[in-house]
Formats: C-alpha cells, structure tokens, sequence
C-alpha cells in the first residue's frame, strides 16, 4: 500500500477522528477521577491507575478503528464488508458531534475546578510530611491504676518530639479523643491535619516496663518503624529520648545541638518523684477545680521526693496559675503561688517552655506586667514551637490586650492548628474574633467550637456576649442560659443580668444582683461579675466601683481587657475610667509594638 492510499485510509476508516475522540474521553475521565477520588477517600495510587490504563487502551482503539468497523448489524471486520456498504462517513460524523460534546463537559469540569472554592481543611497536598500526632498509648498493665503512667509516656514522647523545631506535632489535647490503635488513621491523620501517627503501648509490673512503639504514615498506610523496649522504671527517661530520636530520623527532621540536649534530658533520677509528676499531670488534664487541687497535692509530693525536679514545680505553677478561671481559687491567692513556683522551675531549668509560659500568664494577669509578659510569651516559643498553649494565651490575654488584634488571632490560629480539637483554644479562636469586633466570624468559630462538643460552656459564654454586642439580646440570653445549665459558675449570672436589664427586664437583673451578693458570701464572686449588672442598669458610678475593686483584687483575667472589652464601651472618656486603664496598660503600650521591647 502506497503511503498516499495508507493515510487516506486511516482517513476513511475513522482513526483519526477515534484518535481525538478517545484523548478527549480520556481527559474527561481524568478530570473525574481526579476530582471524585478524593471526595471517597480512593488512595491517589487509583488515579494513577486510570491514567495508565487509558495510556495503554490508546493503541488499542486505534488498531480497533482501523481493522473493525461498527455497523447496524454491529462490530464487523473491515475485511468482511462489502465495498460499497461502508458506513464509516455516517460513524464519522457521530463521532465528531460526541467529541464535541464530550470536549464541552471536559472544559466545563476544567474551569470549575480552577473556579470553585477551596476547602479550609489540610489535604494531602498541604500536609507536612514531617507532620506527627502521637496517639494514646494502650495501658497493658492489667491495672487501671496505672493509666496514669501510660498517658505521661505518651505525654513525655510527644513533649520531646515538640521541641523539635522541623516538626509539627499536634498537641495533647487533640490527640486524647482517639483510642490507640483505631481503624481509621487516614480520617484521624486528615482531621489533626498531620501525615504520621505514632502510636504504642505501655506495660509496667513492679520496676519493669515494656513499651510497644509503631510509627505509620496514615495516608498511605505504611509502616515506616517499629519497636519495643524492655527496660527498667528508672530506664524510662532513655527509652522516651531513644524513640522521640528514631522518629525524628525516620522523618528526616535534623535536630540542633540544642534540641539534641533538651530530648536527651533526664528530669530527675528518683523513680518515685517521676510517678507522682504523672499522677499530678493524670489529673492536671482534667481541667476542673477538683481535679486542679488534686494536681497540685500530687505535683507537691513529688517536690518533696525530689526537691530539685523542675518539672514538678512547673505543674504547680500550671495548676495555680487556671484555678481562677476554674473558679476555685481566688487571684489574689492563687497568681502569686503560680509565679514563684514558675520562677523556682526556671531557676532549675530555663528551658522550659511551659514555665516560661505560666510565668507570662501570671506576669500579665497578676502584675499587668505586659512588656515582660510579652518577652516570655516569645521565649517560650522560640523554646517550643509546637507548645499550642504559649501560642494560645499568647494571643488570647497577650496581643488582643494590647490591641494587635491581627497579631492576635494569627497566634490563635497557630495555636488550632497545633492543637485542632481543643475546645478550649477554638473557643478562644472566637474570642479573638469578639474582642476585635468581628462579630459574625466571632458567632461563627464558637458554633463551630460547639458542634465539636454541644456541652462546652465556655463557648456558650463568649457566643451570647458576641450576640449581645451585635444586637441579638434575645437570643444572648438564651445562650447564656444554656451556660448556666451546663456550670455553675457565678460569671454567667453577671452576663445575665447586664442581658436582662439591656432588653428592659429589670427585675430579672436586680434579682441575679441579689443572688449574686448572696454567693459571694460563700464562695469567690468576681468583682467584674458586679461591673455587668451596674452596667446593664445603667449606674456607672457603681459599676466603676466594682471595677476599681476588680484592679484591686488582681483579678487580671476580668480586667487586663480593660481597653478593648466591648462591654465597657460607654464608661470611656469618663477619668476614672480612664485612670484606672492607664494602670493596667499605659496607653503608650497600647497598640504599640516598639514600646514592649524597651
């Protein structure tokens, strides 16, 4: 056959119309693929699949178009029809109109996906692959008593790994609401925004411990290491340093000098004192007054078992430090105690993130000490990156105090991000937002805090108060109800009433201002709490006095928003008001980033 006659058969048999027609079939194949894969959870190992078929089918229709040819009667051999009888004009020009059509689809499928908008949510694409979550590690001990002791191994694991800068390590907090070893590490991995899990088990009999560790990257389910160590109890400290190093090999994250010594570090040689430091932090992650106490109890025997263990001394100073907000101490009792115990575990240990971090919270709402608070807020996170917490409060009592409202919720987004399902840091999230008068993404972030956990009532708090500032009176109050159900903590009966009595329901508040006086005869009332009722009644004479005390109680956490709490609005201008602003934060530091630094 003459070259002329061989392409002008290809011509009259149709592949070079197949041939376009099937690579714009194929494109639109892979545009699906590419956009539905992943909305099932199909591996992306799939979509390479189908682009390798359609690779290899390419000649196949080819030579399909050219030895065959489909006709009435269906798929006929090119050399059994008669000539004259061919069709192949006719099948042409179907196969051009179905390229056109399919041609229109596969753009259209194009520029949505250019135009769409984009899921917030981390995809494999933005993850790190030098990303970890550490998950709960099984107690195997046959001893519920000793679940305390497999929680502080994992937490001690994931403590060292987080000082590791090249890392991303997601925060206790998030990872503490998945059982060790679950089936579904690639939606847990997705949800904590991370590409690697590491997850392990503990065994402890008398002064032995057995310790089971795999690490696995969940989106692909590979098994990139695993091992276990039998060793003694006072031996712990080494194997922790030893896997924390594995892992950080693995990932190839380096470690400086510096990172080296600090996950290599032994807190203390006595055995017992490291048990009752874990018994303490067993019930410091609890979170309530009690369980604060508890901690605290355990924290200081510990202390006296080893009079120069840092740490121990640093969860004194963590647990002092969130009493009052727990409402089961008073500031004037409990800051002073967080600060000398946050001092005292630096003076054994200034490498200590969390100290550096307490120490700024106390400085700040104790002290109104803004420019050293700020200076340990940075040390702390130049020393720990990954500390969620530091970034958190950070933000929350640091930054948004001073007005860097940008600055602010950027820390408190950090914070998130290190630590996703906190409910506590995305609550804060929401304050952000409320106390920079961004109210709609205030309402926003704190239903989104609720959906997490309908029982949180501190997100019910700051929601009815962005509701309030943005006129919703009602449905405030319905939101501060929903609180008070939830705890009794006296805070929400002032928000209540100042509601009340800004919607015209007098008698509802003055009979909260009774009860309230009634309370604090006989538990800590703040201060602040009197400031909303005098506010929502409209006597700001009264309600200057009960913030004048707030100042003298040391109440920071009421106060220290002195210049952007919104629902001090109408008592600015007033010299009191004034005056006693100027005492928390000088106006010169307020928005002012050269003057922290001084």
């Amino acid at each position: 056959m003459k070259i002329d006659n061989f392409f002008a058969e290809l011509k009259r048999r149709n592949v070079y119309k197949v041939a376009v027609a099937y690579a714009v079939v194929a494109w639109l194949l892979v545009q699906i693929a590419t956009q539905v894969f992943p909305f099932f959870e199909i591996p992306n190992w799939a979509v390479r699949l189908v682009v390798l078929v359609l690779i290899a089918g390419f000649p196949v229709a080819l030579v399909f178009s050219w030895a065959f040819e489909i006709t009435p009667e269906g798929i006929v051999r090119e050399s059994e029809i008669e000539s004259g009888k061919s069709i192949t004009h006719h099948t042409g020009r179907k196969i051009v109109a179905l390229t056109i059509v399919l041609a229109v689809v596969a753009t259209g499928l194009l520029i949505f996906q250019f135009v769409r908008p984009r899921s917030t949510s981390p995809s494999a694409a933005t993850i790190s692959n030098k990303s970890i979550a550490v998950l709960p590690f099984d107690n195997l001990s046959g001893d519920p008593q000793n679940a305390y002791f497999s929680e502080g191994v994992q937490d001690e694991i994931l403590t060292r790994l987080a000082k590791i800068a090249e890392l991303k390590v997601i925060s206790r907090t998030s990872t503490q609401r998945f059982k060790s070893a679950p089936n579904d590490l690639r939606q847990i991995a997705q949800q904590l925004g991370v590409e690697n899990i590491l997850e392990g088990s503990v065994q402890k009999a008398n002064d032995q411990v057995r310790v089971n560790v795999q690490l696995i990257n969940a989106l692909t389910d590979a098994h990139l290491w695993a091992d276990t160590y039998d060793r003694k109890l006072t031996d712990i400290f080494a194997v922790e340093t030893e896997i924390a190093k594995t892992v950080a090999d693995v990932l190839q994250a380096k470690l400086t000098g510096s990172e080296q010594h600090v996950i290599a570090a032994r807190p203390t040689a006595n055995s017992e004192a490291h048990q009752l430091y874990l018994k303490g932090r067993f019930f410091w992650n609890k979170r309530t007054g009690d369980d604060l106490k508890k901690s605290i109890d355990y924290f200081q025997q510990a202390i006296a078992a080893d009079p120069n263990y840092a740490l121990a001394y640093a969860g004194v100073a963590d647990a002092y430090v969130f009493l009052p907000g727990y409402t089961a101490g008073s500031p004037q009792d409990c800051y002073p105690k967080a600060k000398a115990a946050a001092k005292k575990a630096l003076e054994l240990d200034d490498t200590l993130a969390e100290a550096h971090t307490t120490l700024a919270i106390a400085l700040l709402l104790y002290d109104f000490d803004f420019a050293q608070a700020i200076r340990e807020f940075q040390h702390a996170i130049e020393l720990n990156p990954n500390y969620a917490t530091a970034h958190q409060q950070y933000g929350n009592i640091g930054l948004i105090d001073l007005g860097r409202f940008d600055d602010a919720i950027a820390e408190g987004n950090r914070a998130a991000e290190l630590d996703p399902l906190s409910l506590v840091i995305n609550a804060d999230v929401g304050a952000n937002y409320y106390y920079a008068r961004r109210y709609d993404e205030a309402i926003a972030q704190l239903r989104k805090t609720l959906e997490m956990d309908p029982g949180y009532y501190y997100a019910y708090i700051t929601l009815g108060e962005a509701l309030e500032m943005k006129g919703a009176g009602d449905t405030a109050i319905a939101e501060y109800q929903k609180a008070r159900a939830l705890n009794d903590d006296p805070s929400v009966l002032g928000l209540l009433a100042h509601a009340y009595a800004a919607s015209g329901t007098k008698t509802g508040a003055l009979k909260i201002l009774d009860q309230l006086k009634a309370l604090s005869k006989q538990r800590y009332v703040a201060a602040y709490s009197f400031t909303l009722v005098y506010l929502g009644l409209g006597d700001k004479e009264e309600a200057l006095h009960w913030l004048e005390q707030s100042y003298q109680d040391r109440a920071g956490g009421d106060i220290e928003g002195i210049r952007v709490d919104p629902f001090l609005d109408s008592l600015r201008g007033d010299p009191r008001f004034e005056a006693l602003a100027e005492k928390v934060i000088p106006a010169a530091q307020f928005g002012n980033k050269a003057a922290l630094k001084q």
